[in-house]
């Protein structure tokens, strides 16, 4: 009889979207409105979630540097005694900067015969360009570039010391706002084998170029580190 789904051969055909058996349905109409699934390193209970949560508890016990990020440190030094003083003086220059036409004189070779023999980068820029950078200087036509001292720990000093199995000997100064005395104190424990200078991070003289000069090569071996 027509219309009858019971006879012989007749199939019963079930509604699309909606299936009757599996878990597919259930499980897709259960996540309907939950939002995209979250990553693996944000979910608690995943692996990934447990390694990253170290990897960042470490990070923020790491030591960081008291200067700015992208601060630029870094001094000027101007004038030809001053440059070939510091040169003598074994201050790491990173670069020399000389006049367009500048006259060359005795001073002038020996800058050019360090850069030569050191492998330091010298670079020829006009008069008024030289002028802007070293802030009205008077430079003589020649400059150079100094990077900013970068200071030891305390607790560095001292781990030094133990690795070379002696009693610590550390020069602390306090009061001392002159570099060139700074630079001088650095020369003098270098000499009588100090493993370190401390001075305070405020309201003291800092390893800058005079500093350097000062210290005759010194402060190239004797580490200099600053506390609060």
């Amino acid at each position: 009889m027509a219309g009858n789904s019971k006879r012989r051969g007749a199939i019963k055909r079930t509604p699309k979207g909606n299936p009757t058996s599996g878990s597919g349905g259930r499980v897709r109409r259960g996540l309907e409105g939950k939002g995209p699934t979250p990553k693996a390193t944000d979910r608690p209970g995943h692996k990934s979630y447990r390694t990253a949560a170290t990897e960042a508890s470490k990070a923020s016990t790491r030591p960081r540097r008291t200067t700015g990020a992208g601060r630029d440190d870094s001094e000027w030094v101007a004038g030809r005694n001053a440059v070939v003083e510091a040169l003598r003086g074994k201050v790491p220059v990173q670069t020399l900067y000389v006049a367009e036409h500048a006259e060359r004189d005795e001073r002038l070779r020996e800058v050019f015969a360090f850069a030569a023999e050191h492998g330091t980068g010298i670079l020829e820029v006009s008069t008024s360009e030289l002028d802007r950078m070293t802030a009205g200087a008077v430079h003589q036509g020649v400059a150079a570039r100094v990077p900013a001292y970068e200071y030891a720990h305390p607790d560095d000093l001292l781990a030094a010391a133990d690795d070379a199995g002696q009693p610590a000997l550390v020069v602390a100064l306090d009061g001392v706002t002159d570099p060139r005395n700074l630079g001088a104190v650095v020369r003098s424990a270098a000499g009588f084998g100090a493993h370190g200078v401390v001075v305070p991070e405020r309201r003291s003289a800092g390893m800058n170029a005079g500093a350097w000069k000062s210290s005759a090569g010194a402060a190239a071996r004797l580490p200099v580190a600053r506390a609060t």
